[in-house]
């Protein structure tokens, strides 16, 4: 007969996903008709935990909104790019004609062509642009997938220093290397768990609080550390949110409308921000839908008087919809 199978190990899960408290409702017609748990952390310049909503220092996947502090990493390995085509290096674009034009500018400047490209092929993430991208009878595409700028920067960086372009993901490359030590460096602690991520890169499990800590240090570079491959990063991102996000992105208009705001959003609803002074401020909804996490940022962003009226509209534009019209909506609660 044969031999039962023996029971799966029991998975570890962050406390920042057990311990995380109610921080929006979904409110539909003036009933509560579901909430989000979420955990959220305000660092301050030195990194230290300013405030908190939940249990910060639990281990969480940044996913794509670890991009800014890759590309820091791309640049300490020798990558040397214009501001607008670093900003798509930290990008998870929108799939708009600008954004797959520079993705093949920094390619074409290092010899490399589209072909290169390992990240998982995919439309673009914009909805008007998927449509009509495949109105036009295009397929999948690693150019369109809205994680091309960061590797046709990694792929740059390899070159620059020619190493094997065709094994860039493997987290033992010479340009992963780099960028491991980029998170170890300004999240200030060890890397607590290692995976893929959608686009097939290594993805770094960090604490939130290092999340935010390093966001707050790239956000502060440019005046506590010019010339630094952190204030390149800042730099560029201020200077080009369309690039980071697209047209019609909330994170774009928040950058764009709060000077000295650097910011990135993550897939499993993780959002990242850091503030000119240094501090800095990341949440993870724990059961990763989107549709809270901005709302949970806009709040924290009023409660310490910085953004705008314009800002603060487009994270909160998350209306709940009965017939085709707004019935209520997701609000913030406990912050």
């Amino acid at each position: 007969m044969p031999r039962p199978l023996a029971p799966p190990a029991p998975l570890a899960v962050s406390a920042a996903l057990t311990e995380a408290p109610v921080l929006a409702q979904v409110v539909r017609s003036g009933v509560v008709e579901s909430v989000h748990r979420a955990t959220a952390v305000l660092t301050r310049p030195d990194g230290s935990i300013e405030q908190a909503w939940g249990v910060p220092t639990g281990l969480i996947f940044p996913r794509s909104a670890n991009k800014p502090i890759q590309a820091v990493g791309m640049l300490e390995a020798g990558l040397d790019l214009p501001s607008e085509q670093l900003a798509l290096v930290c990008a998870s674009h929108s799939g708009e004609s600008f954004h797959l034009r520079t993705a093949l500018e920094i390619l074409h400047g290092a010899a490399l062509g589209e072909a290169d490209l390992r990240n998982t092929p995919d439309y673009p993430v914009d909805e008007i642009e998927r449509e009509a991208w495949i109105r036009a009878g295009y397929g999948k595409t690693s150019l369109a997938q809205n994680c091309s700028g960061k590797h046709a920067g990694m792929l740059a960086t390899a070159a620059r220093h020619g190493w094997d372009r065709a094994t860039y993901l493997d987290p033992e490359h010479p340009v992963q290397q780099a960028i491991t030590a980029a998170v170890e460096r300004l999240t200030a602690g060890p890397i607590g768990a290692l995976a893929v991520d959608g686009c097939g890169a290594p993805l770094h499990g960090i604490p939130l609080q290092g999340l935010a800590a390093a966001f707050g240090r790239i956000a502060a570079a440019p005046a506590t550390a010019p010339g630094s491959p952190e204030a390149g990063v800042a730099e560029a991102i201020r200077a080009h949110p369309e690039l980071l996000g697209g047209s019609r992105r909330q994170v774009t208009t928040l950058i764009r409308e709060t000077p000295g705001l650097v910011a990135k959003d993550g897939a499993e609803s993780v959002y990242a921000v850091g503030l000119a002074d240094g501090r800095g401020i990341a949440l993870k909804v724990a059961d990763g839908h989107p549709r809270a996490k901005a709302v949970i940022l806009a709040a924290i962003l009023r409660r310490l008087g910085v953004g705008s009226p314009s800002a603060y509209a487009a994270l909160e534009d998350a209306p709940v919809l009965g017939h085709g019209r707004p019935v209520g909506a997701i609000v913030a609660v406990g912050i």
